[in-house]
């Protein structure tokens, strides 16, 4: 199933409007995806250190091997995607945000921080740049598989320590895939990661105020749906008791996570 004139129309009208220059990744016909996402773990294991990106790395001599990983993603299929478990289907719709969101650094670099890209604020995230004709029947968006695909089908609370918008505040990106298999275990290693650096969530034991992400107020019903305060989830994590605790929350670092 090919991306029909209609779409291929309003995505070029999209990069003309906001000012992208993306690179496309071609739709193609329906084909399997690999639930194990190897080549997307390759590419992570040789360019990411300490969640730290080496854009430059990629754009100079990876560009080819992250394509062909888009575009086995963008070949997934509704047929193919009922008969797959909840946890495949919730680390596919992952790693199509985080994969994308470095195609679409790569095809802004240098950049100091996505936010730069596109002429209205938020655009690098409402643009429709990601083919996904077989489960989508359009292109679609970060902020349509955040919000539209994640958050509204699984409410889990872990996918915002996972998903990574090219940030410094942002969670750590992973030196691997997520997949079904080991999904429960990345998201809690992740959580843990996450509220474990004092870059971005510190704990003031004296004085019981609890410095948190602005991910943490952004997305503050998603996490007390899942607990009963946000300092009871974030204690699960954590390791504390951080009953009676004030929250604050941090200023969050736009720029790019290089």
């Amino acid at each position: 199933m090919l991306l029909g004139q209609r779409t291929i129309r309003a995505a070029v009208l999209a990069s003309a409007l906001f000012g992208f220059q993306t690179t496309a990744v071609a739709a193609v016909a329906c084909g399997p995806v690999d639930h194990t996402h190897a080549a997307w773990s390759a590419i992570l294991g040789r360019r990411v250190a300490d969640g730290r990106v080496d854009y430059a790395g990629l754009a100079r001599d990876g560009q080819r091997e992250l394509d062909a990983y888009l575009t086995m993603l963008s070949g997934a299929c509704a047929a193919d995607y009922e008969r797959w478990t909840k946890d495949e289907r919730l680390a596919f719709w992952i790693n199509v945000y985080n994969a994308f969101t470095v195609r679409l650094i790569l095809d802004h670099y240098p950049i100091a921080s996505i936010r730069k890209i596109g002429w209205l604020p938020g655009a690098a995230f409402r643009t429709r740049f990601i083919p996904m004709p077989g489960l989508k029947n359009d292109a679609i968006s970060l902020d349509d598989v955040e919000h539209g695909t994640l958050r509204r089908a699984f409410r889990e609370p872990r996918i915002h320590f996972a998903l990574v918008c090219a940030a410094k505040s942002c969670p750590p990106l992973r030196g691997e895939a997520y997949r079904g298999a080991d999904l429960d275990r990345q998201l809690n290693d992740q959580a843990r990661q996450f509220l474990g650096d004092p870059a971005k969530n510190r704990l003031d034991v004296q004085g019981r105020v609890a410095h948190l992400s602005a991910i943490f107020e952004w997305f503050r019903e998603d996490f007390e749906s899942a607990g009963s305060t946000l300092t009871s989830y974030v204690g699960r994590y954590s390791g504390r008791n951080l009953d009676g605790y004030e929250v604050r929350f941090l200023d969050y670092d736009w720029r790019l996570n290089e």
